[in-house]
């Protein structure tokens, strides 16, 4: 008996072992894939500043028009960009906008039209109108 229990712990141990043998290789396999991303990002971070350093110098040599020489976006980081799939757009004809009287001054006094307000915030033209002779008035 005492022959099967010795057996038993050693299989025992032996799974330890190989249990700690497989954590210790994935550690090191998932530390070398983050660092051959970071690799990959760094590489493609230093393409863009060149890319980006050799339009800034052709601007200040005049090879290329001023809209072809500024820096491009960066891709946008949501859903599109995740899956490729297009947002979903949604019904928003039940919403309602709070009507923020100081929000439509604010807008107003930024260019927005009063047919604009009105559009935007649900309400008539000279409900808008009156939000903003009010605000001038005050």
């Amino acid at each position: 008996m005492s022959d099967r229990a010795a057996q038993r712990a050693a299989d025992r141990e032996r799974r330890a072992q190989e249990r700690i043998a497989a954590a210790e290789a994935r550690t090191a396999r998932r530390q070398e894939e983050r660092e051959a991303g970071m690799r990959s990002r760094e590489q493609a971070r230093e393409a863009r500043r060149t890319e980006e350093e050799q339009r800034r110098s052709a601007r200040v040599e005049g090879r290329v028009e001023e809209r072809d020489a500024r820096p491009r976006r960066r891709a946008s980081t949501g859903a599109l960009a995740r899956t490729g799939e297009a947002r979903v757009e949604r019904d928003v004809r039940g919403y309602t906008t709070n009507v923020d009287h100081a929000r439509m001054v604010e807008l107003a006094r930024r260019g927005a039209t009063v047919a604009g307000l009105a559009t935007v915030f649900g309400v008539t033209e000279d409900a808008v109108r009156a939000v903003l002779a009010e605000a001038e008035d005050a």
